[in-house]
């Protein structure tokens, strides 16, 4: 997508989102108490670090050892709202502008995360990290990582304005529906993912003595 229309879609989206935004902060801060936004560090573009900013939406419950309990125990009803319709997302239409995010790429994942993906990581890596992206309309949290990463590099092989609109599109539909597998574009994403490493030319070796 043109950087020019991203912001501009991104500034027209901000018009709605700014009083969303500040609606979700008294809910955080009444339901959930301070602080307000949750920080992370991510891997952006080419690997570079970043930090991602959300509103909270899990509180900070441990167990009798200080480990913090498991997600479900942590999110009461509010949490649940929040995370359903991904209003937890807005502050990030602020990366977004800054040029750290687009509004559609692969969503943007831990560093740890990211190394164990090896060589997928690197092609991954060759565009920014999306506030929604292929595998979040194709199932997203109903998805293995594996089948992340293929819908993740089958967008990086075929992105175009086109495609980022589309995406956009099935985002709205993926929010009012909810989350569903999109079987279709998951196995295309992962012949193409096969296809791949059957055709990659194998390690070259280096010259070394006989």
């Amino acid at each position: 997508m043109p950087r020019l229309l991203e912001i501009f879609l991104t500034l027209a989206l901000s018009v709605v989102a700014l009083p969303l935004g500040c609606l979700v902060a008294l809910l955080v801060w009444a339901g959930l108490g301070r602080p307000i936004f949750f920080r992370q560090v991510r891997s952006g573009q080419g690997g570079r670090r970043i930090v991602i900013l959300k509103f909270r939406s899990m509180n900070e419950d441990r167990d009798e050892s200080d480990a913090l309990l498991p997600d479900e125990a942590r999110t009461n009803a509010i949490g649940r709202v929040i995370r359903r319709f991904r209003v937890d997302e807005i502050p990030q239409l602020l990366a977004i502008l800054r040029g750290d995010l687009a509004l559609v790429g692969p969503r943007p994942l831990l560093p740890e995360t990211l190394r164990a993906f090896g060589t997928d990581a690197v092609l991954r890596g060759r565009v920014r990290p999306g506030m929604t992206g292929w595998a979040q309309v194709s199932g997203n949290s109903r998805l293995t990582d594996a089948e992340k990463v293929a819908l993740d590099l089958w967008y990086v092989d075929h992105r175009s304005a086109a495609l980022d609109m589309a995406i956009l599109g099935l985002t709205v539909v993926t929010l009012l529906r909810g989350e569903a597998r999109a079987e279709a574009r998951i196995r295309v994403a992962a012949d193409v993912l096969r296809r791949r490493a059957v055709e990659a030319p194998p390690p070259s070796l280096s010259p070394g003595r006989p």
